[in-house]
């Protein structure tokens, strides 16, 4: 009898952190992993090759990492490639400047869930006052 394979939710979270965050055992299992699925293999490769250049900010590495997941059978990546092209020079800077708008982002998306906690009961003035209050 032989062992039950790896969830999708193991296999998806052996490849999404860093290697080196592995046990041995979930090393060995990833291992066999992709040693039996050359698509999982080929997954793993350009998601850890993504990672890598995201956490470095080396942006200028990504029309080469675009032609590389063209040239696999992935469909999930080339929709992600495509999405990429749409606006390519934003994603560059995106992955290279240090600059980031994340914190504007989460006071908007916090002001919208107070507008929508509010919405029907009261006007402006009201979230007004209770936007400082929430913070």
């Amino acid at each position: 009898m032989s062992a039950r394979p790896p969830s999708p939710r193991a296999v998806s979270g052996w490849i999404l952190r860093h290697p080196d965050t592995l046990t041995e055992s979930d090393q060995i299992q990833l291992k066999a992993v992709r040693t039996h699925c050359p698509e999982l293999d080929a997954l793993t490769r350009h998601v850890r090759s993504f990672a890598s250049m995201l956490t470095g900010r080396q942006g200028e590495r990504l029309p080469d990492w675009l032609d590389a997941v063209r040239q696999e059978d992935l469909p999930s990546l080339h929709t992600l490639a495509a999405g990429f092209d749409r606006d390519r020079d934003a994603v560059i800077a995106g992955l290279t400047l240090p600059r980031s708008s994340g914190v504007v982002k989460g006071h908007v998306n916090r002001i919208k869930m107070l507008k929508r906690q509010m919405f029907g009961r009261a006007g402006f003035s009201l979230l007004r006052k209770r936007v400082p209050l929430a913070s």
